[in-house]
């Protein structure tokens, strides 16, 4: 491909630890962002934290520290979160820096430059969880479906106001034209959105956690003015050169801050001319029992005892693998355990054990020389095309599975083939190579697909294949050949876990 493609991530609210619930979307990102990578695109990603409004303010008021403290404490606990789940994002902004206050100003500057904001009063509901105004249409029972154990407050305040009013048929173009809302699932969704949009308010009055508001010290700019512009900033806006990156090729974040990505960002960006992103990916949640994990409501599991209990890599793979890319998906132990079990310890780790170690114990640990191939060569060429084909319109969870049908496969051929077998006889040499070549190379081909699920485990495995090479484009997997090559019996690269309850 050799192309530019800037991935983003919704940024975390400091608020509190990270837990399992986060973990969907920065694996998910991350997954994509390696995947890029190896098809040649040089990738940006970029991920950050959100530290200003209301709600941090209580937060480290609760703590006795000030707000920036406790948002470079937070922010220290986050990193390591994601260091643990081996996330490689390229840049980590934090909204309390200073690049970031540059790019919230000039959008202003530009905005009110545009003739898009006016001051008014704001008289209506407010929910502090999700820092955002609420219409009576939006609350159940009198409380935000998102924070239902939240007190729901009411505010009537004199603030600025963004006229995001004048941009309904440009946002209705947008989404109508393009595919810049992904999941299909979530275009109906935006549509309405769209149709019922009123101005908004883009400033807090009496706030004193966040950025000023141009010459009025006492104001505050918005929580999500601010925080949507991170994106933005983080590409050096406005200096010279911040279109090297910018626009966002792709936003992931989760389908319950869909309306502030896909309306009101695009609107801030058509009003501050500025090009809006390529796409937005609204993903579901992970949930338990039946909710979805938050902070909030519940959200208890740090993302270290998931890492502790089964490893970075059967972690990631997990959650991907169970939660589809583009719905919901529950979370429990059990069932980790069982995948972990049952895909990865006894189909993916038994067939390279058995594989690696036949290549030893037949043919001295070296990949032997088959010039014919086999019915396995065909099953990987095509997986490869399947994974392709699923990983470019982002149905991650379908690209894995498609990988470990290869594993399924590959372990019937070991049975059918018995290369134990065909070992007792020298006349059978020929067949034993052609079947000891051929599944050294869909091993190959199997690491290398699921190296951006699991970059850990995956790369170990490709290099006991006697590897010293980066991992090809996947297009040059399907025609793999290791001839020759030495491979190594390492340690075991899925131990059997014992059932997580």
């Amino acid at each position: 491909m050799n192309n530019r493609f800037f991935i983003t991530t919704a940024i975390d609210y400091a608020n509190g630890l990270p837990h399992i619930g986060h973990a969907l979307e920065k694996i998910g990102a991350d997954t994509i962002a390696r995947y890029r990578r190896h098809r040649g695109d040089s990738v940006h990603f970029l991920m950050g934290m959100d530290e200003h409004g209301l709600k941090i303010a209580q937060s480290a008021a609760a703590a006795g520290v000030s707000p920036i403290e406790w948002t470079t404490r937070l922010a220290g606990e986050w990193r390591a979160a994601w260091q643990l789940l081996d996330i490689s994002y390229d840049d980590f902004i934090r909204t309390t820096e200073p690049r970031h206050a540059v790019g919230v100003y000039e959008m202003i500057r530009r905005i009110r430059e545009n003739g898009d904001l006016y001051q008014a009063t704001y008289a209506g509901f407010y929910c502090v969880g999700c820092e955002a105004y609420k219409s009576e249409d939006d609350l159940v029972d009198g409380h935000c479906p998102e924070h239902p154990s939240r007190e729901i407050q009411w505010l009537e305040e004199e603030n600025w106001f963004f006229r995001l009013s004048a941009y309904r048929d440009r946002l209705r173009a947008l989404v109508t034209e393009s595919d810049f809302v992904r999941p299909e699932s979530r275009r109906n969704e935006v549509l309405r959105m769209i149709d019922e949009i009123k101005d908004i308010s883009v400033s807090r009055a009496g706030l004193k956690w966040g950025i000023r508001w141009p010459d009025e010290p006492e104001t505050a700019v918005y929580v999500w003015l601010d925080a949507l512009t991170n994106y933005l900033s983080a590409t050096g806006f406005p200096a010279e050169g911040y279109e090297r990156l910018w626009p966002a090729d792709l936003h992931v974040v989760g389908k319950d801050i869909i309306r502030f990505h896909c309306v009101y960002w695009p609107a801030m960006l058509m009003s501050a001319g500025v090009e809006t992103p390529r796409g937005v990916w609204a993903h579901g949640w992970m949930t338990m029992s039946g909710g979805k994990i938050s902070k909030s409501e519940g959200g208890t599991i740090g993302i270290p005892a998931a890492v502790e209990r089964h490893g970075a890599d059967a972690f990631r793979y997990f959650v991907l693998r169970e939660v589809p890319w583009d719905s919901d998906g529950n979370f429990s132990w059990d069932r980790l355990a069982e995948r972990d079990t049952s895909e990865l310890a006894n189909d993916l780790g038994n067939l390279a054990n058995r594989t690696l170690s036949m290549i030893h114990r037949y043919r001295g640990g070296v990949v032997p020389e088959a010039p014919a191939t086999t019915e396995l060569d065909q099953i990987a060429k095509e997986t490869v095309e399947k994974y392709l084909e699923r990983m470019d319109r982002l149905a991650l969870h379908e690209a894995a599975a498609a990988v470990f049908e290869l594993v399924s496969r590959a372990n019937s051929f070991v049975e059918s083939r018995a290369p134990w077998k065909l070992a007792r006889d020298p006349a059978n040499a020929g067949s034993l190579d052609e079947t000891l070549a051929s599944l050294a190379r869909a091993l190959g081909v199997v690491s290398g697909l699921l190296h951006p699920f699991m970059p850990g485990r995956m790369g170990e495995l490709w290099t006991s294949l006697g590897t010293s090479e980066t991992i090809p484009p996947f297009e040059d997997l399907a025609s793999l050949d290791l001839t020759g090559r030495t491979v190594s019996m390492g340690a075991v690269l899925f131990p059997r876990p014992e059932l997580a309850k």
